[in-house]
């Protein structure tokens, strides 16, 4: 991993880029630009539920039966394969108000792939989405958090802005750490305005599930509200001009 001026947790690589003196392309760079989300600083208790991967053909459906018992808004970084298999999935998310957001179409995480085999990921799965829903995403999540400026600019040229996810709020359930290692890490963890990270397709593994029956009712006993990545957006001043951030309905 490079260095950069802030820690950053082993599952969110990032290039830290130097092109002039004493400007170095981090987090902090990203974030004043407005070009990448982390979390949103606000004194409202909004949060932002996220899941990646999915569609997943068990795991899913239970995830969104509880969103719906708590009246709970979640936003899903889905992959353009998944949606392809599982089409009524991503339209229920979409009926029962949650976000349908770009994830790639394969998951690709090597590093050696070139800026236009991301591109042509990302584009594909921007219009399998389109098909099925009817809405075409504006949120971006790259895979295993991997990005450089140019991916960044790029995605941005299609109307996609990059969305990571609060560090302390990395739950790792794709490890299969244990119920208990993620109910704990968001509840101990948790400020207004966090983005945080699950999987709704994690193989041989229903720990996230379980762990969400637990966090959801906690989290809103303490007053949060969980909202979509795009409404939460809504909180920060950053992004009050950004024009692109609402899904576009297909005529």
């Amino acid at each position: 991993m490079l260095a950069v001026c802030l820690t950053i947790p082993p599952h969110a690589k990032v290039r830290a880029e130097k092109t002039a003196p004493n400007v170095v392309k981090n987090r902090a760079y990203y974030e004043s630009r407005g070009d990448i989300l982390w979390e949103v600083p606000t004194d409202k208790k909004v949060v932002a539920l996220t899941f990646d991967d999915g569609p997943d053909a068990t795991r899913t459906a239970l995830i969104l039966d509880l969103l719906k018992q708590y009246d709970a808004k979640a936003t899903f970084f889905v992959l353009g394969k998944k949606v392809e298999r599982y089409p009524d999935l991503v339209l229920r998310e979409m009926r029962e108000g949650h976000e349908i957001a770009n994830h790639t179409y394969s998951h690709s995480m090597n590093k050696s792939k070139s800026i236009p085999f991301m591109m042509e990921e990302i584009r594909k799965t921007q219009n399998i989405i389109l098909e099925v829903t009817g809405q075409r995403p504006r949120l971006y999540r790259p895979p295993g958090g991997i990005y450089n400026e140019t991916l960044v600019r790029e995605s941005r040229k299609e109307g996609l802005l990059t969305v990571m996810w609060s560090w302390h709020q990395d739950t790792r359930d794709w490890a299969r750490p244990g119920t208990y290692k993620i109910v704990n890490k968001v509840l101990g963890n948790i400020r207004n305005g966090d983005i945080i990270l699950f999987h709704d397709h994690v193989i041989g593994s229903m720990q996230t599930v379980e762990a969400l029956k637990i966090i959801i009712p906690a989290l809103k006993e303490q007053g949060y509200k969980f909202v979509t990545v795009s409404d939460l957006i809504q909180y920060d001043e950053r992004y009050k001009s950004v024009e692109h951030l609402h899904p576009v309905r297909r005529n």
